[in-house]
């Protein structure tokens, strides 16, 4: 059994991770930007953040299905990369028109490079499944190991410099990612992510799928369904997490004060630090026929949720009697909430390239972001709730949420086992 990683894997890494320092540097800022310098409510700044977040992960089943049959994996991401490198640019400047184009050229570029990104990363692994999910998990490591450059350098120059300084960071750095892709395309094999031939775009349509096809896309599906109550809840982060960091917390270091979009970066340290560790893991139960199968790593990331959830009540609970949280309380919420997010991102990344039919690979993890696009939407818009009523009523319906989805996952399991193992015995 091969056990070493395709030679193309450190380009799509540093690609995903200048992606990611861009995205995550700039969402650092959204809501606490549209705040304190274009004075929104929250209730108003939460709607904002919902819709553009949503509408990031609603784009790509668009960039999928034009991938699939037009443009190819590559054509695409390099698409993507161009429209949101512009799009970062134009938050650079203070006009509130080109404020809302930049937010526009983002989600257009996104839908181009985040499913195919995606699913190229899947397709390096077609002749060594076994090593997919450990992959999955190192890549996994670039996206975060930009999420956490990203907050660090744009929030800081954002809070403490000038806004538009922090925007600007992240459209240089999604320049880099661009031309890191470009240039270092040339180690992918070469019959990977290229153009559609026009027989194939014509021939797309008239295939049939067979029962066990269907049956591993009811499972994409299901799956993708309960990802909604973990990514409503963990984007949090972003919105209510992030005013929650600006208003209560106390930030001090002795006479320093830490900015609060810099605790964007607390998630991606400790992805940094426990994704070697998750990626050992699954590799090593792997090969003694042990792994936990999907289901069952999908509801423990939403138990682990919960408690991430439940440190964020024990924090509003101590705002109530002293009038701040601890900063503790917070650190642990990312801790928890990085651990669940372990056991369920990867994995669902690994699930739609593992079981999607092949000429519906883009397709279906489209369909993967389509669940996160609800997700972010109705956590963006649940959070403008932060400040209407009390803080550990609040987060305490997400540790609701997460556990009953949790409970109903492993209920089902068996079900969803059946489907995946006809899947593979096709």
């Amino acid at each position: 059994m091969n056990t070493s990683h395709p030679k193309a894997l450190p380009i799509l890494f540093l690609t995903e991770m200048w992606e990611r320092f861009s995205y995550y540097g700039m969402r650092a800022l959204l809501v606490l930007y549209a705040v304190k310098f274009l004075g929104f409510s929250d209730r108003s700044a939460g709607q904002l953040y919902g819709a553009y977040t949503g509408l990031v992960y609603l784009t790509p089943i668009i960039g999928g299905w034009l991938s699939d049959r037009f443009l190819g994996l590559r054509r695409s991401i390099l698409i993507g990369g161009i429209l949101m490198g512009l799009g970062h640019l134009s938050l650079a400047f203070e006009e509130i028109e080109l404020f809302f184009l930049g937010l526009f050229l983002l989600v257009l570029g996104n839908g181009f490079f985040k499913p195919n990104m995606s699913s190229l990363v899947g397709s390096l692994y077609e002749k060594n499944e076994s090593m997919r999910d450990s992959g999955y998990t190192i890549f996994y490591m670039g996206i975060n190991l930009g999420g956490f450059l990203g907050p660090i350098i744009c929030g800081s120059l954002g809070e403490k410099l000038d806004w538009h300084y922090g925007f600007g960071a992240a459209g240089i750095g999604m320049g880099i990612g661009v031309l890191v892709f470009y240039f270092g395309q040339k180690l992918l094999p070469s019959h990977i992510g290229i153009r559609p031939e026009k027989k194939n775009i014509s021939n797309i349509s008239k295939i049939k799928l067979s029962k066990i096809e269907w049956n591993r896309i009811k499972t994409i599906l299901v799956l993708s369904f309960f990802s909604i109550f973990f990514w409503a809840a963990f984007e949090q982060a972003g919105s209510s997490m992030n005013l929650f960091a600006d208003r209560y917390v106390d930030r001090s270091i002795g006479e320093w004060m830490i900015p609060a979009s810099v605790f964007q970066s607390v998630n991606p340290i400790f992805i940094l630090i426990f994704a070697p560790i998750f990626a050992k893991i699954w590799s090593t139960l792997a090969k003694k026929n042990m792994e936990p199968d999907k289901p069952i790593k999908f509801a423990l990331g939403l138990l682990l949720l919960s408690l991430g959830f439940a440190c964020l009540v024990l924090g509003a609970r101590q705002i109530a009697v002293v009038g701040f949280a601890g900063m503790h309380y917070l650190l642990l919420a990312y801790l928890f909430n990085t651990l669940g997010e372990l056991c369920l991102s990867p994995v669902g990344l690994s699930m739609v390239s593992e079981l999607a039919p092949s000429h519906l690979t883009s397709m279906m993890m489209g369909i993967w972001f389509l669940s996160n696009a609800v997700a972010h939407y109705l956590g963006g818009v649940f959070s403008g709730l932060v400040s209407e009523i009390p803080l550990a009523v609040f987060f305490g319906i997400f540790i609701g949420f997460a556990v009953f989805a949790a409970i109903i996952l492993f209920l089902i399991r068996p079900t969803l086992n059946s489907w995946m193992s006809q899947g593979k015995s096709q």
